[in-house]
Protein backbone atom coordinates (compact mmCIF):
# COMPACT_ATOMS: atom_id res chain seq x y z
CA UNK A 1 0.00 0.00 0.00
CA UNK A 2 1.75 3.26 -0.81
CA UNK A 3 0.43 7.00 0.03
CA UNK A 4 0.68 10.80 -0.52
CA UNK A 5 3.56 12.50 1.37
CA UNK A 6 2.19 15.84 2.74
CA UNK A 7 4.77 17.13 0.48
CA UNK A 8 2.83 15.93 -2.35
CA UNK A 9 -0.41 16.91 -1.52
CA UNK A 10 -1.29 19.41 -5.07
CA UNK A 11 -2.18 23.03 -4.79
CA UNK A 12 -4.47 24.71 -6.92
CA UNK A 13 -2.36 26.09 -9.97
CA UNK A 14 -2.47 29.87 -11.56
CA UNK A 15 -3.91 28.71 -14.48
CA UNK A 16 -3.30 32.16 -15.94
CA UNK A 17 0.63 31.89 -15.75
CA UNK A 18 0.63 28.38 -17.20
CA UNK A 19 -1.31 30.12 -20.11
CA UNK A 20 1.30 33.24 -20.32
CA UNK A 21 4.40 30.52 -20.34
CA UNK A 22 2.59 29.07 -23.28
CA UNK A 23 2.10 32.50 -25.00
CA UNK A 24 5.91 33.10 -24.44
CA UNK A 25 7.06 29.58 -25.64
CA UNK A 26 4.79 29.98 -28.70
CA UNK A 27 6.78 33.60 -29.49
CA UNK A 28 9.90 32.05 -28.89
CA UNK A 29 9.11 29.49 -31.71
CA UNK A 30 8.31 32.41 -33.87
CA UNK A 31 10.89 34.09 -32.95
CA UNK A 32 13.87 31.58 -34.37
CA UNK A 33 11.74 31.00 -37.69
CA UNK A 34 12.21 34.97 -38.21
CA UNK A 35 15.46 35.22 -37.00
CA UNK A 36 17.16 32.73 -39.83
CA UNK A 37 16.32 35.59 -41.87
CA UNK A 38 17.28 38.36 -39.57
CA UNK A 39 21.13 38.45 -40.73
CA UNK A 40 21.94 40.34 -37.52
CA UNK A 41 20.74 41.46 -33.16
CA UNK A 42 19.66 44.84 -34.80
CA UNK A 43 16.95 44.00 -37.55
CA UNK A 44 14.54 41.08 -36.52
CA UNK A 45 10.47 41.09 -36.32
CA UNK A 46 10.02 39.80 -32.64
CA UNK A 47 13.28 41.54 -32.24
CA UNK A 48 13.13 41.04 -28.27
CA UNK A 49 11.64 37.75 -28.33
CA UNK A 50 14.98 36.31 -26.36
CA UNK A 51 13.62 37.80 -23.79
CA UNK A 52 11.00 35.04 -23.30
CA UNK A 53 13.82 33.48 -21.30
CA UNK A 54 14.01 35.46 -18.52
CA UNK A 55 10.39 35.79 -18.31
CA UNK A 56 10.49 32.11 -17.87
CA UNK A 57 13.25 32.34 -14.97
CA UNK A 58 10.49 34.62 -13.41
CA UNK A 59 7.68 32.50 -13.51
CA UNK A 60 9.36 29.36 -12.12
CA UNK A 61 11.08 31.61 -9.07
CA UNK A 62 7.31 32.18 -8.19
CA UNK A 63 5.81 28.57 -8.95
CA UNK A 64 9.04 27.06 -6.95
CA UNK A 65 8.32 29.32 -4.28
CA UNK A 66 4.57 29.45 -4.42
CA UNK A 67 4.66 25.43 -4.52
CA UNK A 68 7.75 24.46 -2.06
CA UNK A 69 8.01 27.82 0.38
CA UNK A 70 5.72 26.35 3.23
CA UNK A 71 6.57 22.76 2.86
CA UNK A 72 10.26 22.87 3.85
CA UNK A 73 9.28 20.99 7.47
CA UNK A 74 7.50 18.01 5.51
CA UNK A 75 10.30 17.25 3.04
CA UNK A 76 13.93 16.59 2.38
CA UNK A 77 16.70 18.61 0.17
CA UNK A 78 16.53 15.41 -1.65
CA UNK A 79 12.54 15.42 -1.83
CA UNK A 80 13.18 18.72 -3.62
CA UNK A 81 15.39 17.80 -6.06
CA UNK A 82 13.56 14.32 -7.25
CA UNK A 83 10.30 16.36 -7.38
CA UNK A 84 12.47 18.77 -9.85
CA UNK A 85 14.43 16.48 -11.60
CA UNK A 86 11.11 14.24 -12.26
CA UNK A 87 9.27 17.85 -13.51
CA UNK A 88 11.94 18.36 -15.72
CA UNK A 89 14.34 15.89 -16.56
CA UNK A 90 12.37 13.70 -19.15
CA UNK A 91 11.79 16.09 -21.56
CA UNK A 92 15.64 17.11 -21.28
CA UNK A 93 15.71 13.63 -22.47
CA UNK A 94 13.75 13.98 -25.43
CA UNK A 95 15.17 16.95 -26.56
CA UNK A 96 17.85 15.61 -26.77
CA UNK A 97 17.25 11.96 -28.81
CA UNK A 98 15.29 14.78 -31.13
CA UNK A 99 18.30 16.71 -31.26
CA UNK A 100 20.22 13.67 -32.48
CA UNK A 101 17.87 12.15 -34.40
CA UNK A 102 18.03 15.25 -37.10
CA UNK A 103 21.45 16.01 -36.48
CA UNK A 104 22.98 14.58 -39.81
CA UNK A 105 20.38 16.63 -41.65
CA UNK A 106 21.63 19.87 -40.19
CA UNK A 107 24.68 19.94 -41.86
CA UNK A 108 25.28 22.98 -43.84
CA UNK A 109 27.96 25.78 -43.90
CA UNK A 110 26.03 27.63 -41.04
CA UNK A 111 27.14 24.03 -39.04
CA UNK A 112 30.80 23.23 -40.45
CA UNK A 113 31.40 20.58 -37.38
CA UNK A 114 28.27 18.28 -38.44
CA UNK A 115 29.52 16.63 -41.85
CA UNK A 116 32.95 15.94 -39.70
CA UNK A 117 31.40 14.14 -36.86
CA UNK A 118 31.85 10.85 -36.13
CA UNK A 119 28.19 8.74 -34.92
CA UNK A 120 30.40 7.77 -31.75
CA UNK A 121 30.88 11.40 -30.60
CA UNK A 122 27.48 12.35 -31.92
CA UNK A 123 25.82 9.34 -29.43
CA UNK A 124 28.32 10.65 -26.47
CA UNK A 125 27.17 14.25 -27.00
CA UNK A 126 23.36 12.64 -27.00
CA UNK A 127 24.09 10.62 -23.60
CA UNK A 128 25.48 13.29 -21.83
CA UNK A 129 22.96 15.98 -22.92
CA UNK A 130 20.55 13.46 -21.17
CA UNK A 131 22.15 15.11 -17.83
CA UNK A 132 22.67 18.42 -18.54
CA UNK A 133 26.22 18.43 -18.06
CA UNK A 134 27.81 21.28 -20.21
CA UNK A 135 30.12 19.94 -22.73
CA UNK A 136 33.16 22.60 -23.11
CA UNK A 137 33.81 24.18 -26.20
CA UNK A 138 36.62 21.55 -27.08
CA UNK A 139 33.51 19.33 -27.15
CA UNK A 140 31.52 21.16 -29.56
CA UNK A 141 29.94 18.74 -32.64
CA UNK A 142 27.92 21.80 -34.16
CA UNK A 143 30.75 24.98 -34.71
CA UNK A 144 28.19 27.75 -32.47
CA UNK A 145 30.41 26.38 -29.46
CA UNK A 146 27.19 25.46 -27.46
CA UNK A 147 27.09 23.96 -23.80
CA UNK A 148 24.43 21.62 -25.75
CA UNK A 149 24.76 21.53 -29.28
CA UNK A 150 22.36 18.59 -29.87
CA UNK A 151 19.42 20.90 -28.28
CA UNK A 152 20.50 24.60 -27.49
CA UNK A 153 17.96 25.64 -25.63
CA UNK A 154 18.97 23.16 -22.89
CA UNK A 155 20.87 25.66 -21.26
CA UNK A 156 18.38 28.14 -19.59
CA UNK A 157 17.61 24.40 -18.16
CA UNK A 158 21.06 23.79 -16.79
CA UNK A 159 21.02 27.23 -15.39
CA UNK A 160 17.49 26.32 -13.69
CA UNK A 161 19.02 23.81 -12.06
CA UNK A 162 21.50 26.25 -10.67
CA UNK A 163 18.98 28.07 -9.39
CA UNK A 164 16.89 25.30 -7.88
CA UNK A 165 20.14 24.19 -6.11
CA UNK A 166 20.42 27.64 -4.77
CA UNK A 167 17.26 27.64 -3.66
CA UNK A 168 17.42 24.61 -1.99
CA UNK A 169 20.65 25.21 -0.02
CA UNK A 170 20.97 28.86 0.95
CA UNK A 171 18.15 31.13 -0.50
CA UNK A 172 15.09 29.37 1.23
CA UNK A 173 16.32 30.36 4.15
CA UNK A 174 16.64 34.13 3.85
CA UNK A 175 14.47 36.61 5.69
CA UNK A 176 12.07 38.58 3.18
CA UNK A 177 14.70 41.41 3.75
CA UNK A 178 17.68 39.41 2.61
CA UNK A 179 16.08 37.98 -0.31
CA UNK A 180 15.04 41.55 -0.95
CA UNK A 181 18.52 42.42 -0.65
CA UNK A 182 19.88 39.65 -3.27
CA UNK A 183 17.70 40.64 -5.38
CA UNK A 184 18.35 44.16 -5.49
CA UNK A 185 21.97 43.82 -5.73
CA UNK A 186 21.16 41.03 -9.01
CA UNK A 187 19.10 43.82 -10.77
CA UNK A 188 22.26 46.05 -10.65
CA UNK A 189 24.03 43.46 -11.92
CA UNK A 190 21.68 43.00 -14.83
CA UNK A 191 21.67 46.93 -15.17
CA UNK A 192 25.54 47.59 -15.26
CA UNK A 193 25.19 44.56 -18.06
CA UNK A 194 23.32 45.78 -20.21
CA UNK A 195 23.65 49.29 -19.93
CA UNK A 196 27.14 49.64 -19.94
CA UNK A 197 27.98 46.17 -21.23
CA UNK A 198 29.57 45.55 -24.35
CA UNK A 199 26.12 44.56 -26.41
CA UNK A 200 23.46 46.49 -24.78
CA UNK A 201 21.25 43.28 -24.74
CA UNK A 202 21.00 40.19 -22.45
CA UNK A 203 21.58 37.93 -25.69
CA UNK A 204 23.72 34.64 -24.63
CA UNK A 205 24.96 32.22 -21.68
CA UNK A 206 24.76 28.87 -24.14
CA UNK A 207 28.40 28.71 -23.81
CA UNK A 208 31.24 27.54 -21.25
CA UNK A 209 33.11 30.57 -21.44
CA UNK A 210 33.73 32.78 -19.07
CA UNK A 211 31.87 35.64 -20.87
CA UNK A 212 28.96 33.32 -21.62
CA UNK A 213 29.00 32.21 -18.16
CA UNK A 214 28.86 35.66 -16.79
CA UNK A 215 25.68 36.52 -19.27
CA UNK A 216 23.77 33.32 -17.77
CA UNK A 217 23.93 33.92 -14.15
CA UNK A 218 23.13 37.55 -15.15
CA UNK A 219 19.89 36.80 -16.65
CA UNK A 220 19.53 34.31 -13.83
CA UNK A 221 19.52 35.87 -10.98
CA UNK A 222 17.92 38.48 -10.79
CA UNK A 223 14.20 37.55 -12.26
CA UNK A 224 14.33 33.79 -10.53
CA UNK A 225 14.74 35.17 -7.31
CA UNK A 226 12.65 38.04 -8.14
CA UNK A 227 9.60 35.66 -8.59
CA UNK A 228 10.60 34.23 -5.33
CA UNK A 229 10.12 36.84 -3.43
CA UNK A 230 7.12 38.01 -5.72
CA UNK A 231 5.55 34.82 -4.40
CA UNK A 232 6.49 35.31 -0.52
CA UNK A 233 5.34 39.07 -0.64
CA UNK A 234 1.76 38.27 -2.10
CA UNK A 235 0.88 41.49 -3.74
CA UNK A 236 -0.88 40.73 -6.30
CA UNK A 237 -2.99 43.01 -8.90
CA UNK A 238 -6.60 41.97 -9.16
CA UNK A 239 -7.98 43.29 -12.66
CA UNK A 240 -10.21 42.25 -15.38
CA UNK A 241 -9.28 39.86 -18.59
CA UNK A 242 -5.87 39.55 -16.83
CA UNK A 243 -4.62 36.71 -19.07
CA UNK A 244 -5.46 38.61 -22.41
CA UNK A 245 -4.01 42.14 -21.23
CA UNK A 246 -1.15 39.66 -20.13
CA UNK A 247 -0.77 38.08 -23.26
CA UNK A 248 -0.98 41.31 -25.61
CA UNK A 249 1.66 42.68 -22.66
CA UNK A 250 4.15 40.30 -23.61
CA UNK A 251 3.50 40.55 -27.35
CA UNK A 252 3.85 43.67 -27.23
CA UNK A 253 7.29 43.61 -25.04
CA UNK A 254 8.36 41.67 -27.18
CA UNK A 255 7.98 42.88 -31.12
CA UNK A 256 8.92 46.37 -29.99
CA UNK A 257 12.06 47.03 -32.46
CA UNK A 258 16.04 47.18 -31.15
CA UNK A 259 16.00 50.74 -29.38
CA UNK A 260 19.35 52.86 -30.19
CA UNK A 261 21.26 51.04 -32.83
CA UNK A 262 24.66 50.06 -33.31
CA UNK A 263 25.60 53.84 -32.30
CA UNK A 264 23.47 53.58 -29.23
CA UNK A 265 23.69 50.30 -27.21
CA UNK A 266 22.70 51.81 -23.69
CA UNK A 267 19.28 52.72 -24.89
CA UNK A 268 18.45 49.13 -25.87
CA UNK A 269 20.25 47.75 -22.34
CA UNK A 270 18.19 50.03 -20.93
CA UNK A 271 14.86 48.97 -22.24
CA UNK A 272 15.87 45.04 -21.45
CA UNK A 273 16.41 45.91 -17.47
CA UNK A 274 13.05 47.66 -18.01
CA UNK A 275 11.46 45.06 -18.67
CA UNK A 276 13.27 42.00 -16.78
CA UNK A 277 12.82 44.37 -13.33
CA UNK A 278 9.68 46.16 -13.64
CA UNK A 279 7.50 45.27 -16.47
CA UNK A 280 7.88 41.42 -16.53
CA UNK A 281 7.22 41.05 -12.51
CA UNK A 282 3.94 43.07 -12.93
CA UNK A 283 2.70 40.85 -15.50
CA UNK A 284 3.33 37.83 -13.42
CA UNK A 285 1.51 39.47 -10.49
CA UNK A 286 -1.71 40.54 -12.85
CA UNK A 287 -1.34 36.93 -14.33
CA UNK A 288 -1.68 35.14 -10.71
CA UNK A 289 -3.90 37.97 -9.17
CA UNK A 290 -6.42 36.88 -12.11
CA UNK A 291 -9.01 34.75 -12.36
CA UNK A 292 -11.03 32.52 -15.27
CA UNK A 293 -14.56 31.58 -14.68
CA UNK A 294 -15.71 30.45 -19.02
CA UNK A 295 -14.82 27.24 -19.87
CA UNK A 296 -12.86 28.04 -23.04
CA UNK A 297 -10.16 30.48 -21.29
CA UNK A 298 -9.78 28.14 -18.99
CA UNK A 299 -8.95 25.04 -21.79
CA UNK A 300 -6.73 27.26 -23.48
CA UNK A 301 -4.33 27.93 -20.71
CA UNK A 302 -4.20 24.73 -19.75
CA UNK A 303 -3.17 23.70 -23.30
CA UNK A 304 -1.19 26.23 -23.39
CA UNK A 305 0.91 25.66 -19.87
CA UNK A 306 0.32 21.62 -20.66
CA UNK A 307 2.43 22.17 -24.21
CA UNK A 308 4.68 25.13 -22.90
CA UNK A 309 7.81 23.04 -21.67
CA UNK A 310 7.81 20.27 -24.42
CA UNK A 311 7.65 22.77 -27.16
CA UNK A 312 10.29 25.09 -26.05
CA UNK A 313 12.97 22.00 -25.01
CA UNK A 314 11.99 20.36 -28.22
CA UNK A 315 11.77 23.09 -31.16
CA UNK A 316 14.78 23.63 -31.91
CA UNK A 317 16.21 20.75 -33.94
CA UNK A 318 13.72 21.86 -36.50
CA UNK A 319 15.26 25.32 -36.50
CA UNK A 320 18.55 23.63 -36.84
CA UNK A 321 16.64 21.89 -40.06
CA UNK A 322 14.93 24.77 -41.19
CA UNK A 323 18.54 27.23 -41.28
CA UNK A 324 20.44 24.54 -43.19
CA UNK A 325 17.31 24.04 -46.07
CA UNK A 326 17.36 27.83 -45.94
CA UNK A 327 21.03 27.83 -46.20
CA UNK A 328 21.91 25.07 -48.39
CA UNK A 329 19.12 26.03 -50.86
CA UNK A 330 19.17 29.74 -50.73
CA UNK A 331 15.93 30.23 -49.76
CA UNK A 332 14.53 33.77 -49.96
CA UNK A 333 12.45 34.77 -46.64
CA UNK A 334 9.32 34.79 -49.41
CA UNK A 335 8.72 31.30 -50.28
CA UNK A 336 10.73 30.05 -46.93
CA UNK A 337 8.24 31.91 -44.43
CA UNK A 338 5.53 29.40 -45.40
CA UNK A 339 7.52 26.70 -44.56
CA UNK A 340 8.80 28.12 -41.57
CA UNK A 341 4.72 28.45 -40.64
CA UNK A 342 4.43 24.96 -41.12
CA UNK A 343 7.32 23.89 -38.84
CA UNK A 344 5.54 26.19 -36.34
CA UNK A 345 2.14 24.00 -36.31
CA UNK A 346 4.46 20.81 -36.32
CA UNK A 347 6.63 22.23 -33.47
CA UNK A 348 3.36 22.28 -31.72
CA UNK A 349 2.27 18.98 -32.92
CA UNK A 350 5.46 16.93 -31.77
CA UNK A 351 5.17 19.20 -28.21
CA UNK A 352 1.80 18.21 -27.71
CA UNK A 353 2.09 14.55 -28.41
CA UNK A 354 5.31 14.28 -26.33
CA UNK A 355 3.45 15.61 -23.64
CA UNK A 356 0.59 12.95 -23.75
CA UNK A 357 2.37 9.86 -24.86
CA UNK A 358 5.80 10.20 -23.21
CA UNK A 359 6.03 13.05 -20.55
CA UNK A 360 3.20 12.41 -18.42
CA UNK A 361 3.03 8.74 -18.35
CA UNK A 362 7.16 8.81 -17.60
CA UNK A 363 6.62 11.27 -14.33
CA UNK A 364 3.42 9.65 -13.25
CA UNK A 365 5.61 5.87 -13.55
CA UNK A 366 8.38 8.41 -11.88
CA UNK A 367 6.34 9.86 -9.27
CA UNK A 368 4.73 6.31 -8.35
CA UNK A 369 8.40 4.57 -8.09
CA UNK A 370 10.21 7.55 -6.03
CA UNK A 371 8.27 9.65 -4.27
CA UNK A 372 5.19 7.91 -2.93
CA UNK A 373 5.81 6.18 0.56
CA UNK A 374 5.01 2.82 1.37
CA UNK A 375 2.78 2.24 4.59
Amino acid sequence: MTKTPAYLESKSHYEILDGLRGVAALLVVAFHVFETYSGNRFNQLINHGYLAVDFFFLLSGFVVAYAYDDRWGKMTQWDFYKRRLIRLQPMVIMGSIIGAALFYFQSCGMFPLISATPLWKMLLVMVVGFTLVPLLPSMDIRGWQEMHPLNGPAWSLFFEYIANILYALFIRKFSNTMLAIFVIVSACLLINYTVFGPQGDVIGGWSIDKTQLNIGFTRLLYPFFAGVLLSRMGKLIHIKNAFTVCSLLIVAILFVPRIGGSEHLWMNGLYESFCIIILFPLIVSIGAGGSLTAKLPIKICRFLGGISYPLYITHYPLIYLYIAWVANNKVPKEQGLPVGLLLFIVAIAIAYACLKLYDEPVREWLRKRFLMKKS
